[in-house]
């Protein structure tokens, strides 16, 4: 990383989130759940639902257009698009090569990365590789999560945690000092039936019993994927500073997967972040899987808590299982 020919920066960003609200007095009237019972043990609220109409492209589209936008660029800057979903339109071709196709350019090369809720780590990195090398210039990272559409409804242990949104940066090469700082990727495959959507892929193809049994809803072992993230995300988020030769008082904002508060709480007491250091957007938005970290970091940005050369450590965990991150110096100039 230290060798590298170019620093990848952030030079945009942009998210979207569905105009419709489903508040925890709402999950009341669907599934035996209440709303101290959902604030108690995830500290969610209240999160944003897709509707009908909606697909991943569509939310991610959006975010794309903004995250350009923001970036004072438009899509035939792009050299690379790269999306990252769990809940892609279908399984082929890619949600990236459809997102491509909505925004109007139809050369720019584009792939699909499916590292769950860790996906946005992971899609730094890789763009990172193809600006260190100086293969592309602009990079076009996109999250977009319709995970409303693999929840079962009627199991209160997952439909009360998930939610649609879509977050996307663009990353661009940069002589400058600052950017991306240092990273960690991980992944352990013997966890992968903690977290999984059983049917839908060659393994088990969609039938009328696979649908009747309800095996294309996600399905999750929370005790299991909780103990694994307290103890994962720390070991991550301190290897991720040594990596990028900071401390932990280095840090000016700790960025976490948003999947429960109590997990976000553990990992910044084990870690001695204070709490003006971290930030939480869950209660508000639910666990948007891979868009969770660009929903919370724009969400920062426009409550001045990022500034020029803020320096942010994000972490991630997900389904895999994967793990990653990754720290930077932002270098792009707050309003």
């Amino acid at each position: 990383m230290k060798s590298a020919l170019f620093n990848a920066h952030i030079a945009g960003i942009g998210t979207y989130i569905p105009e419709k609200i489903l508040t925890n007095f709402d999950l009341e009237k669907i599934v035996d759940t209440s709303d101290q019972w959902i604030l108690e043990r995830t500290g969610i609220r209240e999160r944003h639902i897709a509707s009908a109409e909606q697909a991943a492209s569509d939310l991610g589209v959006i975010a794309a257009q903004r995250a350009l936008d923001d970036a004072g660029l438009t899509i035939n800057d792009m050299d690379l698009i790269i999306t990252t979903t769990v809940t892609p339109d279908m399984l082929f071709p890619s949600t990236a090569c459809i997102i491509q196709e909505k925004l109007g350019n139809h050369t720019i090369p584009a792939f699909d990365l499916n590292a769950a809720c860790a996906a946005f780590i992971y899609g730094l990195v890789t763009g990172t590789q193809f600006i260190a090398t100086g293969t592309y210039r602009n990079i076009l990272l996109i999250c977009t999560e319709a995970l409303s559409s693999v929840t079962n409804w009627k199991d209160r242990s997952t439909c009360v945690l998930l939610a649609d949104g879509a977050g996307a940066v663009v990353l661009q090469r940069g002589d400058s000092s600052g950017g991306v700082l240092g990273y960690t990727l991980g992944a352990d495959g013997r966890g992968g039936l903690n977290l999984y959507q059983p049917a839908g892929g060659s393994r088990m193809p969609a039938t009328l019993e696979t649908v009747q049994n309800d095996l294309h809803f996600l399905r999750m072992n929370g005790q299991e994927i909780y103990k694994f993230a307290v103890r994962n995300m720390v070991e991550t988020a301190k290897e991720t500073m040594n990596k990028a030769g900071l401390n932990a008082s280095d840090v000016d904002l700790f960025i976490p997967h948003q999947a429960n508060a109590r997990i976000i709480e553990g990992i910044s007491k084990r870690l001695e972040f204070p709490q003006e250091k971290v930030v939480i957007t869950i209660d508000k938005y639910g666990n948007n899987s891979s868009a969770t970290i660009p929903l919370a970091m724009n969400d920062a940005l426009k409550a001045g808590r990022i500034k020029k050369d803020s320096v942010l450590l994000l972490v991630g965990f997900g389904a895999g299982l994967t793990w990653g991150g990754l720290a930077l110096k932002w270098t792009k100039t707050t309003p």
